[in-house]
């Protein structure tokens, strides 16, 4: 199952054993603090930590069917399960995995064990594997990939019990696809603003969501794409907020610019968006934003903007004019250029 799909089971019910594996350690950390919450509360007496290249799966077993001394549930995390990777590390000690294929089979209903595997995928071809998968309520945690970012989004509102509207939607996507946490801390505030049933439109996104500075630089290219002078020296200020110095406001301009250009050049080579990515080795989704953003230049004042902003960033260095002012001037330009 998924992170999202487990979690929300989770909630509502506990298994006798989990197997989390995947990559995003966002998503791994998030399950291990609601499964601490669900099994122990506030007690963490009966909490036990195990890492697999140290112990042999024989004493975490062992462990987990020893009766809880203080009462109620035990809770055992058993980290790194080497076995269960195709070439699995060599350790000191042997780990005698059939104690775990036996204890899969009819587990204790006073404890629940965690199996915890960092990798990106497991031998699945082994007997252990089969059975955790069969066994086990079994939790992938892997990174959300591009295409999946906005089911993501919706569906963590389904969670939150509101909507949100389209362009709304696009605004998450754009500040915050690559940084899940924050992405869901963002939805989290939202949804207490609107309340349950509310409707997060437009307007209470930009209003409300707390703009990084890369981010941010999306939008101040927007405002440029649109003509907005206004807007696009309100974002400048802001990001100045951010204690961003002008000159690297001209660098994270040039950075989305030049991003702008080279796909629109890579495009006309017919790179399909994949292709692009490879070549340029940025995110999928700046990738993406670029391409939705390339069709709105023609290639000849993408290349005015690119010598505009080489003007700029050499004007600021040499300090003939006040960094303010310039970074000004250069907007007002820049929304000039057509």
């Amino acid at each position: 199952m998924s992170y999202l799909e487990v979690m929300k089971n989770l909630k509502k019910e506990v298994a006798p054993v989990y197997m989390i594996y995947g990559t995003e350690t966002y998503f791994i950390e998030k399950l291990k603090k609601e499964l601490i919450k669900q099994v122990l509360g506030q007690e963490k007496e009966n909490l036990s930590i195990y890492e697999l290249d140290e112990t042999p799966i024989q004493e975490v077993v062992t462990d987990t069917e020893t009766y809880p001394f203080f009462g109620g549930r035990k809770l055992v995390f058993a980290n790194n399960p080497v076995f269960l990777k195709a070439k699995p590390d060599k350790l000191s000690f042997e780990h005698e995995v059939s104690t775990l294929e036996r204890y899969l089979s009819n587990p204790v209903d006073y404890t629940v064990l965690v199996i915890l595997a960092p990798y990106e995928k497991i031998d699945e071809r082994k007997k252990v594997s089969k059975l955790l998968k069969k066994q086990a309520t079994v939790a992938v945690c892997n990174p959300v990939k591009e295409y999946e970012v906005n089911k993501w989004i919706k569906d963590l509102a389904v969670q939150f019990k509101v909507s949100i509207a389209p362009d709304a939607l696009e605004i998450f996507e754009s500040e915050l696809s690559t940084n899940l946490q924050m992405l869901e801390n963002e939805l989290t505030k939202l949804a207490l603003y609107v309340g349950e049933n509310g409707v997060i439109t437009k307007e209470i996104a930009e209003q409300l969501i707390a703009h990084t500075a890369d981010n941010s630089s999306l939008r101040l290219v927007d405002a440029v794409i649109e003509g907005d002078l206004y807007k696009a020296i309100s974002i400048s200020k802001d990001l100045q907020k951010l204690k961003e110095e002008p000159i690297a406001l001209i660098g994270l301009l040039s950075f989305q610019f030049r991003t702008i250009l080279r796909v629109k050049l890579l495009k006309q080579k017919g790179y399909t968006q994949s292709q692009m990515q490879k070549q340029l080795g940025v995110h999928p989704y700046v990738i993406k934003i670029a391409l939705s953003r390339e069709k709105k230049f023609q290639l000849h004042v993408l290349q005015r903007i690119m010598d505009k902003l080489a003007n700029a960033d050499a004007a600021m260095k040499v300090g003939g004019m006040e960094k303010e002012l310039t970074l000004e001037l250069l907007l007002y330009d820049l929304v000039q250029i057509r």
